[in-house]
């Protein structure tokens, strides 16, 4: 799902709480493993094979995960198109959302989570996130946030999403069911899901900026907050290092000043590296030095 732009989540509350499920089980799995083999005094063999196993049957379980990730993705797509195709969902392009907003007061909705839209927003927008950051700190969600962390957050800058049960309600609180909504997230595909979600509660007129705000030029739409649209759905290690390509295509307009920056912070984590570890080689040496009689 990170590819499609949800990060670890999935498009319904009940597909979120199966994958919830999904991951309690394999983590369960994985401790209890490790409990078993931990209480028993298993010879290297045994151990091997119990491990082997192990790891065989978790993989199939994150195979099977996968698939079905897939099919729901792909069965999302086919109502998505559905609803482009019959002109349920109206198509803008961004600089045609922006003309819109402009000319004829139309509502731009923007359904991105907190750590997008306070980077940059469209002035005068209303955020009601469809996504948002999950900040509880209970056994469950910490746990999550720990395997999004591992599993490439720390790299991408991606946070830990969880489906806002408030969406609908609180779009309905401030808006009518005949009211024009312009729907934007930041690559356009969490908005089409916002656009099915709106449908279905009865709203009919809506329309989706096709490549989100990330498709944007910086004329297309009047922007607020310190950084540009394409650059607010980056972060992480990627982003301090310059290595996205939102990144690479500014640094092209930008010129060697930019590039240049990105270099000396990567110069920067190779020398830190480095210290690190010759301060651990000493401090491994200090501690044979005191062990030795």
């Amino acid at each position: 799902m990170e590819a499609i732009g949800l990060p670890s989540l999935t498009i319904s509350c009940s597909s979120f709480q199966l994958r919830k499920v999904s991951n309690i089980s394999k983590r369960t799995h994985h401790y209890c493993t490790s409990l078993e083999l931990s209480a028993l005094k298993l010879s290297p063999s045994c151990t091997t094979h119990l491990l082997h196993r192990s790891t065989i049957r978790m993989q199939a379980d994150g195979e099977d995960y996968e698939l079905k990730q897939m099919k729901d993705m792909a069965a999302a797509r086919k109502r998505w198109e559905a609803l482009v195709r019959e002109e349920k969902v109206k198509v803008l392009t961004p600089r045609e959302a922006g003309y819109a907003i402009q000319l004829t007061n139309k509502t731009l909705l923007d359904v991105r989570p907190s750590t997008e839209h306070k980077k940059a927003w469209v002035k005068g927008s209303t955020w009601i996130p469809i996504f948002d950051v999950d900040d509880k700190f209970d056994a469950g969600s910490l746990s999550r946030q720990i395997t999004s962390f591992v599993m490439g957050g720390w790299w991408s800058g991606v946070p830990t999403l969880s489906y806002n049960n408030q969406f609908l309600s609180k779009v309905a609180e401030k808006y009518p069911k005949d009211t024009d909504l312009i729907v934007a997230c930041q690559k356009g595909l969490r908005s089409l899901a916002a656009c099915e979600l709106l449908y279905n509660a009865g709203y009919r007129n809506l329309f989706w900026v096709q490549g989100g705000l990330e498709a944007a030029e910086e004329e297309d739409l009047i922007r607020e907050g310190p950084l540009s649209f394409k650059l607010a759905g980056i972060g992480g290690v990627s982003e301090f290092l310059g290595f996205t390509d939102q990144q690479r295509d500014a640094a092209a307009k930008e010129g060697w000043g930019y590039r240049l920056m990105f270099s000396a912070r990567l110069v920067g984590v190779f020398l830190v590296a480095d210290a690190l570890f010759i301060g651990a080689q000493q401090v491994g040496h200090y501690l044979r030095d005191i062990r030795s009689p």
